[in-house]
């Protein structure tokens, strides 16, 4: 359903009153340990970088709201834990959920091997045929002798599985909040320009 165009419930805006329109969507966060899931999210949540991040045990929820294009989209964001014995919960995570952001880094090629089966795994098991699921080449900091994963194919991978994809940096802040807008923006309540 499209929520393009409709008013919020209970009515209109009026010339006095501007309209507010808000939404929750279930976003989860998934890849490997140590690729910055959760130093993505810290980024977005307070625009900070800790370099001593915990890890991630189970998996952490956070909420946040963005405005788009004059809508309100809050993001109910589960942080899930990379490590391989905490995998088969993941689905527990994305059940239902309107969007994943599937996280890699840029310097560890396995990584990027386990993000094609994440989305692959997300693809098969969603409950929501329409998810969102964006790529984030996660640390763009580095400098680039020590990228392993050419960006043309995370390009080719993305296309293929019609995929958004950033290059992104928790520790810089490059293209985070633009990840998180793209995917407000691909959740189909309303049209981009």
């Amino acid at each position: 359903m499209s929520y393009a165009g409709l008013a919020p419930p209970g009515g209109g805006a009026t010339a006095s009153t501007p309209s507010v329109w808000k939404k929750g969507f279930k976003l989860v966060l998934l890849g490997d340990a140590s690729v910055g899931k959760s130093s993505i999210l810290l980024r977005f949540l307070q625009n900070k970088f800790s370099e001593g991040l915990e890890t991630t045990v189970g998996a952490a929820f956070s909420t946040k709201t963005i405005e788009c294009r004059g809508r309100q989209i809050k993001f109910e964001i589960w942080d899930t834990a990379g490590q391989e014995r905490f995998r088969s919960l993941a689905p527990m995570y994305y059940r239902g959920a309107s969007a994943a952001i599937v996280v890699y880094d840029q310097t560890n090629p396995l990584t990027f091997e386990r993000a094609q089966e994440w989305v692959r795994q997300v693809n098969s098991t969603s409950t929501n045929p329409n998810i969102v699921i964006a790529l984030a080449a996660n640390k763009a900091d580095l400098p680039a002798e020590k990228r392993q994963v050419p960006l043309e194919r995370a390009e080719i991978f993305a296309e293929q599985e019609g995929l958004l994809l950033l290059e992104t940096s928790a520790m810089t802040g490059k293209n985070v909040a633009a990840l998180f807008d793209r995917i407000a923006c691909s959740l189909g309540t309303f049209p981009c320009m």
